[in-house]
């Protein structure tokens, strides 16, 4: 019944994308098109708010109104969905404006649209375990929220940026235990160790860590290095499942 449910969320949503159409955007002076452009934005009416900045963007780009035209697109962009799109806009918007007092929400915009990236809708609804997916997203994202609170470590995105990195790093860290168990599987005893190291090194705070000595320690048996295995077995001792 779930699945069906999903199934018909998702060719609703494919259909209404599918007919929807650009409106044309009538030649209005810049202060009045904004305007409505804002209030599309407010009443979220994405598509239609969309369609105003990209023409005041076109039409007035170096006009009173341009920087705030481009943080309203990057916010419409991610908002709609259209992940590429605000990653381009954030793009342009820090290289066109460097000092910019705005940068500090630009970048916590970059990391959200990373991680909206690294999210499947489908895979979350099901309750799908996929760690082993391309963490590349995560990663960027990862790295966007800390330049934000190197840069800018008083912002006020700072604290939710911050909770959205310890998110990100379990998720870092299930990808590598899942590469290790992957290795194990495949009798890569070496490759395992070496990235059950690499784990605990990077996130030695994580669950995922604490259960990559389990998979250290199983090559280590295999390999019969009664060292190794030991030592392991210590750290074991002192990281108890919580």
């Amino acid at each position: 019944m779930k699945k069906r449910s999903l199934l018909g969320l998702v060719t609703l949503l494919t259909l209404f994308g599918c007919s929807s159409s650009k409106e044309v955007v009538p030649d209005l002076p810049p202060a009045q098109l904004y305007a409505q452009a804002k209030t599309a934005l407010q009443e979220g009416y994405l598509t239609g708010a969309i369609t105003k900045l990209e023409a005041m963007d076109s039409r007035y780009p170096f006009g009173p109104y341009s920087d705030q035209v481009q943080l309203d697109l990057i916010y419409a962009y991610y908002r709609n969905d259209q992940l590429p799109l605000a990653l381009a806009s954030i793009d342009r918007f820090m290289r066109l404006n460097p000092t910019s007092p705005k940068l500090d929400w630009v970048l916590y915009m970059r990391g959200l649209t990373h991680m909206a990236q690294d999210t499947n809708f489908l895979q979350e609804a099901l309750d799908i375990d996929r760690s082993d997916r391309d963490p590349t997203p995560a990663a960027e994202a990862f790295a966007d929220f800390k330049k934000l609170l190197d840069r800018y470590p008083t912002s006020p995105y700072a604290a939710d940026a911050e909770k959205r990195m310890y998110s990100l790093k379990n998720r870092l860290a299930d990808y590598d235990l899942s590469i290790a168990k992957f290795y194990i599987k495949r009798k890569a005893w070496i490759a395992a160790v070496n990235r059950a190291q690499e784990l605990q090194k990077r996130y030695p705070d994580t669950e995922a860590a604490r259960e990559s000595l389990q998979v250290e320690l199983e090559a280590y048996k295999v390999l019969g290095l009664q060292g190794p295995i030991a030592n392991t077995e210590k750290l074991i001792k002192l990281n108890p499942e919580k």
